[in-house]
């Protein structure tokens, strides 16, 4: 990519006008001026980035993590997106992780017993082993979360 900088800033200028200008000064506790330098694409604004807190409180709100997503296009990773939103934050620790964790693997290896004995695995059921696979992934990036919580605290 031949100018790293210009792409976060259209990024980020896209993130600022997705949540509103006046919801970004809010959410980040920066003024709309400020704000504008961190996607203006002038000179003597081109080592100005938006920091990455405010990144994080403004794709709360966003309908679209579009600077997260630039960052991973950057590195060639590709993200994928969880749709469980609960209605209250998980209070939950390892424990409840450890035991979701078996649970979904329990249902993991019951669809694939189901998609093997005909010795076929179909397009459907390879669809229902992807979105076991995912959720299962799901669980343990939770798991990882609150590993790495645990790890702070002390």
């Amino acid at each position: 990519m031949a100018d790293i900088g210009i792409y976060l800033k259209r990024h980020t200028e896209a993130l600022v006008k997705d949540v509103g200008i006046e919801a970004a000064c809010q959410l980040t506790g920066k003024s709309k001026a400020t704000l504008g330098r961190y996607y203006s694409e002038a000179s003597e604004h081109a080592d100005r980035f938006m920091p990455v807190d405010a990144v994080a409180r403004l794709e709360q709100s966003a309908t679209h993590p579009h600077v997260t997503c630039a960052l991973a296009d950057l590195k060639g990773i590709t993200l994928s997106h969880d749709d469980r939103r609960p209605n209250t934050t998980r209070s939950e620790g390892v424990n409840q992780d450890v035991i979701a964790l078996s649970q979904r693997f329990a249902m993991l290896m019951t669809e694939y017993q189901q998609a093997i004995e005909d010795g076929i695995i179909t397009v459907n059921e390879a669809k229902r082993l992807l979105r076991e696979t995912t959720l299962l992934q799901q669980v343990l990036i939770d798991m990882k979360l609150h590993l790495e919580e645990e790890s702070v605290d002390e």
